[in-house]
């Protein structure tokens, strides 16, 4: 076992991230279902592996940026997981965003393999991880932190150590949650601005000129759902995810959030009308859709002021 680093999961989001790491000079050994997605890093130097149990011999410190817990544990655990197969003094970085209670979890059957756990979930979407732009939300001891910081230096930009490991993801979906109700807020918000027969750039001027402000309508917004893009940085289907593990973690932790459950059960219907897989902005098309309201839309070239 040398400085390899493992690396499981090349979807949308860990590919581009895999892909920053091997350019930057660190040696990665790679594992997807998904052969295209292996043949691309392979392309750029890295090694492909043919089970997680090679990775977990091969690699000192192993990624993973899979789509639930579910995944994640099952990569973990078992006879032909990571923590029957990497060396004591390991470092398993979950970068999924998963249930707070399985890092946990995960983090205590670590120990008892000599090995630790760090969660770093992502901020920010897919076209920042294309370009090494992302955020990270790190949970981690202080000794894992230093550890792992240059890798998420060839990732992203913005690093946050939130505290121990199991604060990185909850400080996700705290985030997430205010990130997509904002959506929802929007949505209905523009919906009742066109039903109104309001000028949808003389009402964003004053929504951006007031504390209605917000980073959804400033940011994401005017790029995506306004200009008429709905293809997906941060799909629905991901939203409802999130909100799932937002109010099962509210559940868990006895915290009322009524609002939460109504944005869970909007972002629920949008999937059912097969809007699942479009960008989690286009819940204000799907708002306009249901309702029979015009679809909101600045100009061409309409840009925040």
């Amino acid at each position: 076992m040398g400085n390899k680093i493992g690396f499981i999961g090349l979807g949308r989001m860990g590919r581009p991230m895999a892909s920053n790491m091997q350019k930057k000079g660190f040696e990665l050994v790679v594992l997807d279902l998904n052969k295209s997605a292996v043949a691309e890093l392979v392309a750029l130097g890295a090694e492909a592996a043919n089970s997680v149990a090679e990775v977990a011999r091969l690699c000192s410190i192993i990624v993973t940026m899979l789509p639930s817990s579910v995944e994640v544990e099952q990569v973990a655990n078992g006879p032909d997981g990571i923590f029957a197969h990497a060396a004591q003094g390991s470092i398993l970085m979950d970068m999924s965003t998963i249930d707070p209670l399985a890092t946990d979890r995960l983090s205590v059957s670590a120990l008892k393999h000599g090995m630790t756990v760090v969660d770093a979930p992502v901020g920010r979407l897919a076209e920042h991880a294309d370009r090494g732009e992302s955020l990270f939300m790190v949970g981690a001891s202080d000794a894992d932190y230093a550890t792992i910081k240059p890798m998420l230096d060839a990732m992203g930009t913005a690093m946050f150590h939130c505290g121990p490991v199991g604060t990185g993801g909850r400080t996700k979906l705290v985030n997430n949650y205010i990130a997509v109700t904002l959506c929802q807020v929007n949505g209905e918000a523009l919906a009742l601005s066109q039903r109104f027969g309001l000028d949808i750039t003389k009402t964003l001027a004053v929504l951006l000129g007031t504390s209605a402000n917000n980073g959804q309508l400033r940011m994401n917004f005017p790029n995506k759902v306004l200009a008429g893009d709905t293809s997906p940085g941060f799909t629905i289907d991901l939203a409802h995810k999130d909100m799932s593990l937002i109010v099962a973690a509210a559940h868990a932790a006895k915290v009322p959030m009524p609002v939460a459950a109504a944005v869970h059960e909007s972002f629920s219907q949008a999937r059912a009308a097969e809007f699942g897989m479009i960008d989690f902005s286009g819940i204000a098309d799907v708002i306009c859709e249901i309702a029979k309201i015009d679809k909101p839309r600045v100009p061409k070239g309409w840009k925040p002021a």
